[in-house]
């Protein structure tokens, strides 16, 4: 996973610009993951679904947890595009939540956001 990075939502390559309604947090992967995608597939229809804005969509209405809490799980086509083109499942970041599981700090409820 790694240090958080200030991401474009729609990248500058793409038009974006550099105001605070167009930046949000990524860690350094899943932004590495991102570049300058704006759409991914969804697995299940095959159609190209914009990505999961942070700023104007709520996580709870595109995601849940996997049963036990290391896999994030995209419960709409935005969420489970958002899930493969960002990659949001890696091993690294399996791995990573697995631990957090068993220190007893994940999964975060982010219905609430």
């Amino acid at each position: 996973m790694g240090r958080l990075q200030i991401d474009h939502i729609q990248p500058l390559a793409k038009g974006g610009v550099n105001t605070e309604e167009n930046l949000c947090l990524a860690c350094e992967l899943c932004n590495q993951y991102k570049w300058i995608q704006t759409e991914g597939l969804d697995p299940e229809s095959g159609k190209v679904i914009s990505l999961f804005n942070p700023r104007n969509q709520n996580w709870g209405d595109h995601f849940t947890w996997s049963p036990e809490g290391t896999k994030i799980v995209g419960i709409t086509d935005c969420g489970r595009a958002t899930v493969e083109a960002l990659r949001l499942n890696n091993n690294l970041a399996v791995i990573v939540r697995k631990n957090w599981v068993q220190a007893g700090w994940h999964p975060p409820n982010f219905r609430d956001y």
